[in-house]
């Protein structure tokens, strides 16, 4: 008998960990906005131009909200610096927008702009552009 429950007891151990299933997690949505004013793939432009950059972002899944966007900058191909930051909550940890302005330097080279979003469980996605300045 006690061989019979400890078979048992195995069984359903066994069938316990093979029916969880380890969720991997989805990467958040971000991407570029489009349209008249924006600049949304890469690109030539004049020294000293401006242009406007706009990113979308959602979570990917119910619980795993937006905690975090940055932007980085990197010129000439030199490391990225962050130059924009922010917690997101509320709302903005659902579905995030986010427009920056910017000028372009005076001098040629490239200025390349990451756009990151990380949600709760620390998955990160970026969407990437460099502008050729001349």
């Amino acid at each position: 008998m006690k061989k019979i429950i400890a078979a048992l007891l195995i069984l359903i151990t066994v069938a316990s960990f093979s029916s969880c299933e380890k969720d991997s997690g989805k990467l958040p949505n971000i991407q570029f906005v489009t349209g008249s004013g924006y600049t949304s793939a890469n690109a030539t432009i004049a020294k000293n131009a401006s242009f406007k950059i706009a990113i979308t972002a959602s979570k990917a899944e119910d619980k795993d909200v937006l905690k975090t966007f940055d932007v980085s900058q990197s010129l000439d191909g030199a490391a990225e610096t962050s130059i924009y930051s922010e917690s997101l909550s509320g709302t903005n940890a659902d579905t995030y927008t986010k427009s920056i302005d910017r000028t372009a330097r005076n001098v040629s080279g490239t200025e390349k702009y990451t756009f990151t979003v990380v949600n709760r469980d620390g998955l990160k996605n970026s969407v990437t552009l460099t502008l050729t300045v001349q």
